[in-house]
């Protein structure tokens, strides 16, 4: 409760600054900034893998969107059939990294930062799609602005605990020592010295 208390001050202030600093400094931040600093934040809590991974795997879906983006303007109908395909390629891109990663970079984090573009970039690129060059990008550097600043100032009070039924993929559990057999024995060589006897 006083991990979340903390969060919850922290993100708060920091939110209230990131957008008085992006006012005074014409960073252009004000519209994105509770969706970006809002899922950076949870990138950084949700406590399942390592905090890079799941950093890296928000980056990943974010640029397959933006991929998305870039083949829907410049190769797909602008029907309700091309915004499928371009939907469907950028999930079936962000599945691919998790299976290819067997879930260290988890799903869950290629998802939300695809969501994350699209949530902040859809109505703008209704708007003039033959322009996704240049408002992606402006839209991109905003958001992704908002997004490194909920990371780490949540990064400074997130709990570093493993999410519960969370285990190393790569470690190899400890032998059972009734098991355990002598240099050069079989596990069948107990079994088989007791039969002779």
């Amino acid at each position: 409760m006083r991990t979340t208390l903390l969060s919850g001050v922290v993100l708060t202030i920091g939110s209230i600054l990131l957008i008085l600093l992006s006012s005074s400094l014409g960073l252009d931040v004000e519209t994105v900034a509770l969706m970006g600093a809002g899922s950076g934040a949870a990138v950084a809590l949700i406590p399942h893998r390592s905090p890079i991974l799941r950093l890296g795997g928000f980056l990943a879906g974010f640029a397959f969107s933006w991929l998305g983006y870039l083949v829907r303007a410049g190769f797909l109908p602008d029907t309700a059939a091309g915004h499928a395909v371009a939907v469907g390629l950028v999930v079936a891109l962000c599945s691919t990294v998790a299976v290819a990663t067997r879930d260290r970079i988890p799903l869950w984090s290629t998802l939300l930062g695809a969501a994350v573009l699209a949530g902040s970039y859809e109505t703008t690129y209704i708007e003039a799609p033959s322009q996704v060059l240049s408002t992606s990008m402006s839209t991109s550097t905003s958001v992704l602005l908002a997004v490194a600043f909920g990371f780490f100032a949540a990064s400074l009070v997130a709990p570093q605990v493993r999410g519960e039924g969370e285990h190393d993929a790569d470690a190899t559990p400890d032998p059972d020592p009734s098991t355990e057999t002598g240099a050069g024995e079989t596990s069948l060589a107990p079994m088989m010295k007791e039969d002779v006897r």
